[in-house]
């Protein structure tokens, strides 16, 4: 027997691939995190877009109804208990639950039974807060109207006065009734670079106290100038010429029984605000404006107690600004009463008489 020979040894190599890029299987996985991403963003955009009441109304839709489970018995909602029996209605799968007070939605369906009832009681009172805030700025605004009126009829019937027709201009603004004294080419309501005002300035002034006392909206005083450079060497400008001539008109406005708590602000604007825009350098640009601000005052039918309330930017600032009127005492001086009983609106001795007003003109005071 023939010996066996030496066992060939054999080596096997293996050549080994990438695979293709691990077989691709990353993209799958990759298009699966876009996707997410894609769909968590745009919930967060959907978020953003929709309103409170249909974020309401979109919980109160998934909010679970009351209805049993219960698979005991024949598996109805009784789960073959009667009625009077304890525990007929109970889920005996369901967990402890927990109530919570919400609001009622102001969108969706479901939720409270009477939630459709307060909603209907809650527009009925905005409607009428609506109409009732409506008629108290209509009233307003009628009596901005008729004072217009009477002033100019006023200050039409005075021969003495009718030169000054051009120099009052009276306008109703969306700030209120305003009422402006214009300086004209040869009449001017101050002498140049000066606050005392002339004479006729102040009867101008007196007439137009008397239709500020019979309105009770507080007062806006400004002063303005031209747009003529005016410095003197120690500075004095535009801007406090235009603030005194406005403090010149208050002091005036007060000697005419004008209460001092009417006022709400006195400011000099300068040549801020042109009356004539074309031509900023126009006399007519120099003027007082005051204005009876809408909306103001103790006795304004709008701050009545009929009135509706208005909303507060911060909860309880009104009552904290009504606690400090009062401890600062700061309430209007009451008009004087005749023996008549009727209220008197100014003096009586040597005054002359303003028609349709039932008012009294006094001489203007002098210069100081």
């Amino acid at each position: 027997m023939a010996e066996a020979g030496p066992q060939p040894i054999i080596i096997k190599k293996i050549n080994k691939g990438h695979g293709g890029h691990h077989g691709g299987a990353w993209k799958i996985a990759y298009a699966d995190f876009v996707t997410a991403m894609m769909a968590f963003f745009l919930l967060l955009w959907l978020l953003n877009s929709v309103t409170q009441e249909q974020l309401e109304g979109i919980s109160n839709y998934f909010a679970p109804v009351t209805a049993s489970s219960s698979t005991s018995g024949a598996g109805d909602i009784l789960g073959g208990k009667t009625i009077t029996e304890d525990g007929a209605s109970a889920n005996s799968t369901s967990r402890d639950s927990v109530t919570v007070d919400l609001p009622p939605p102001k969108a969706g369906t479901g939720g409270q039974d009477n939630a459709d009832t307060q909603a209907e009681g809650s527009g009925i009172n905005d409607n009428a807060a609506s109409a009732s805030a409506e008629a108290l700025a209509k009233a307003e605004q009628d009596q901005f109207e008729q004072a217009k009126q009477e002033l100019e009829k006023t200050i039409a019937g005075i021969p003495k006065m009718r030169q000054l027709a051009e120099s009052l201009m009276v306008d109703n603004t969306p700030e209120g009734l305003r009422i402006q004294l214009v300086d004209q080419d040869g009449l001017a309501m101050f002498p140049s670079g000066g606050a005392d005002m002339y004479l006729h300035t102040k009867s101008l002034l007196e007439l137009v106290a008397k239709v500020i006392n019979e309105l009770p909206q507080k007062l806006s005083v400004s002063g303005h100038t031209d747009a003529v450079p005016f410095v003197t060497d120690n500075g004095y400008s535009n801007w406090e010429l235009s603030a005194d001539r406005a403090n010149s008109a208050r002091r005036s406005l007060i000697h005419f029984k004008v209460p001092e708590t009417r006022f709400s602000r006195v400011v000099g604007k300068a040549a801020t605000e042109p009356l004539m825009e074309d031509d900023p350098k126009n006399a007519r640009n120099r003027r007082l404006s005051i204005i009876l601000l809408r909306g103001t005052g103790d006795a304004n039918p709008a701050n009545s107690k009929d009135a509706p309330p208005k909303q507060e930017a911060l909860p309880g600032l009104g009552e904290i600004n009504r606690q400090q009127l009062q401890e600062s005492g700061s309430v209007p001086a009451p008009a004087a009463t005749g023996a008549d009983g009727g209220t008197q609106h100014g003096p009586q001795d040597g005054s002359v008489a303003v028609p349709g007003l039932s008012l009294q003109l006094q001489p203007a005071m002098e210069a100081q």
